[in-house]
C-alpha cells in the first residue's frame, strides 16, 4: 500500500488492521499433517520449504511484510486447514490446542504493537473448550478462532450451547475459518479450497441461524473467513422458504437474509466485483480486511482499490475502521 493510498484511508483508519493472518507451531504440526487435507490426509508432501510457508513460522518476518503492505497490525490465527485438530481425541485435542494458544501469546508479548493473538479450544469436549477458553483469557487471547463444524456438528448444534454461552458473556469475538471439507471428492483439483470452503462457511452459517444461536447468544461476535463464502449472495431461497416451508423457521425470529448484518466478514474473496456486493449487502460495516497471509500472494489493501464501486471511507472502514471498532471492546485498539 503505497503512502499516498495510506493517507486516504488515516480519516477512517488509524490502524489497519488484517484479520486473517497465519501461523504454524512445529510440534502440533508434525503430529496433524497427516490428518489434514493440505496433504490428501498425508498422501501428498507438505511444502515446508516454501518460503511463504517458513514465514508462518517466524514473526520478524511477517512484520518486515506488514511494513511493505502498510499494514498495523495482524489478528494471528491457527492455520488449521494445515494443522487442524479435530481428528484427536479431546485430551490430545486440548493438548494440542495450548501449544497453540501459547505461542500466540508469545507472540503477542514479543511485540505487543504488531500481533492480536487469537487462541483455538477443543471442540471434542465442551466442557474442556470452556476451560481453554477461560485459560486464553487469563492470556490476554480475545478472539477464538474456530472451524466450521466438529467431525460433521457443524457449531450450531446444541452441544456447543455453552461454548457460545461462555463466547458471549466474555465478549470474545470468534472468527471462522473451515479446516477443509473432508469428503475426498474435493480432493480432486483442490477443490477443498477452491469451493469446498465457501461451502463449509454457508454450512456453518445456517447451522448458527437455523439451530438458534444467534437468538440465543443475540449481539454475540462472528467473523466469517472468506466473505462467509456464497451466503450472502444467494439468500433468496432460504427466504422463499419463510412462506413455502415455514416449519423450517421454528428457531428464527426474523428471515434468514436479516441475520446477515449479525456477522462480520473479511475481504478475502478475491474478486472486487464480488466485495462490492458484500459491502452493497452488509455495509462497510460490517467487513474487515483479510489477507489470508501468507498464504495468499496478494495485497489485500491494495484489492480494495481494485472495488471501484466503493468509496474512500468504505475502503477506510475495512483496511481498519470496523476491526478497529469490532475489538476495542476486548483490547486496547483505539477505533
Amino acid at each position: 500500500m503505497s503512502e499516498q493510498t495510506a493517507q486516504r484511508y488515516r480519516q477512517w483508519c488509524p490502524h489497519c488492521i488484517d484479520f486473517h493472518t497465519h501461523f504454524l507451531n512445529a510440534e502440533v504440526l508434525e503430529r496433524s499433517g497427516a490428518h489434514s487435507v493440505f496433504t490428501c490426509f498425508g498422501k501428498q508432501r507438505m511444502p515446508t520449504d516454501s518460503e511463504n510457508f517458513k514465514k508462518m513460522f517466524e514473526p520478524e518476518r511477517q512484520i518486515e511484510d506488514m511494513e511493505l503492505r502498510g499494514i498495523d497490525k495482524y489478528v494471528i490465527s491457527s492455520c488449521d486447514v494445515i494443522q487442524g485438530r479435530t481428528w484427536a481425541e479431546p485430551e490430545e485435542e486440548l493438548y494440542l490446542a495450548r501449544l497453540v494458544n501459547d505461542q500466540a501469546a508469545d507472540w503477542v508479548d514479543r511485540f505487543p504493537d504488531r500481533f492480536i493473538g487469537s487462541f483455538g479450544v477443543p471442540l471434542g469436549d465442551t466442557k474442556l473448550a470452556v476451560k481453554e477458553l477461560e485459560r486464553a483469557l487469563s492470556m490476554d487471547l480475545r478472539v477464538i478462532n474456530l472451524t466450521s463444524q466438529y467431525r460433521g456438528d457443524y457449531l450450531g448444534e446444541a452441544r456447543f450451547d455453552d461454548l457460545w454461552g461462555a463466547i458471549r458473556e466474555n465478549n470474545v469475538v470468534a472468527f471462522i475459518h473451515p479446516d477443509g471439507v473432508r469428503d475426498m471428492w474435493f480432493q480432486d483439483y483442490a477443490m477443498w479450497n477452491s469451493i469446498g470452503q465457501s461451502i463449509e462457511e454457508v454450512r456453518c452459517m445456517s447451522s448458527l441461524i437455523y439451530e438458534g444461536v444467534m437468538d440465543r447468544h443475540r449481539g454475540v461476535k462472528i467473523v466469517m473467513a472468506h466473505g462467509g463464502g456464497y451466503m450472502p449472495h444467494y439468500m433468496g431461497r432460504l427466504d422463499r422458504n419463510v412462506t413455502d416451508k415455514p416449519w423450517t423457521t421454528k428457531n428464527l425470529s426474523k428471515k434468514p437474509s436479516e441475520y446477515l448484518r449479525d456477522f462480520y466478514y473479511d475481504s478475502c474473496v478475491y474478486d472486487p466485483r464480488t466485495l462490492e456486493i458484500l459491502v452493497e449487502r452488509v455495509g462497510a460495516d460490517r467487513v474487515v480486511l483479510g489477507g489470508d497471509y501468507p498464504v495468499a500472494a496478494w495485497d489485500p489493501v491494495d484489492f480494495l482499490d481494485e472495488a471501484k464501486g466503493l468509496t474512500d471511507q468504505q475502503r477506510g472502514a475495512i483496511a481498519g475502521g470496523t476491526a478497529a471498532a469490532l475489538l476495542s471492546a476486548a483490547f486496547a485498539v483505539t477505533p
